[in-house]
């Protein structure tokens, strides 16, 4: 299994920060869904805002391009409000868990952004992921918690 972990601080206290991992908000600086998806819609039931970030709200990703039937849907594993969200991922056979943390810091919130995965294939899948994936990953999530920090200090 491999495991991709960045870390950034940014000058807005974890309530701010929360805030926007709402599932349906993630497209506005993650470069991956960025790239991939039109929109991410809440297939569970929302009533208030807190239902957005409560363990089992579940949203489905549209995908920019065909085949819209591809499955693209993820479901909150765990939520501790203004600490610790994690969500499953679904894409096809593809299944990852995300993992965002919050630690109040002097000057705002250490924002923990960790992604586990597996490859679905066997040994072909191990050699992708050494030699493109991992990389490919790191320098994504880094552009995505700069996006992430550039938003949050406006």
């Amino acid at each position: 299994m491999g495991r991709v972990e960045k870390s950034i601080e940014i000058g807005a206290p974890p309530e701010k920060v929360w805030e926007m991992l709402v599932l349906d908000r993630v497209l506005e600086w993650e470069e991956g869904y960025k790239s991939e998806l039109k929109s991410i819609e809440y297939t569970s039931e929302v009533r208030k805002p807190k239902d957005k970030l409560r363990v089992g709200a579940t949203a489905h990703g549209i995908p920019k391009k065909k085949p819209e039937s591809v499955k693209f849907d993820l479901e909150i594993t765990e939520s501790l409000e203004n600490e610790k969200m994690m969500y499953r991922l679904d894409v096809g056979k593809f299944s990852v868990m995300v993992t965002y943390k919050l630690e109040p810091v002097e000057k705002g919130t250490k924002f923990t952004y960790a992604v586990d995965y597996k490859m679905p294939w066997s040994i072909l899948g191990k050699i992708i992921e050494k030699l493109y994936y991992h990389r490919h990953m790191e320098k994504e999530y880094e552009r995505s918690l700069k996006n992430f920090k550039s938003i949050l200090e406006k």
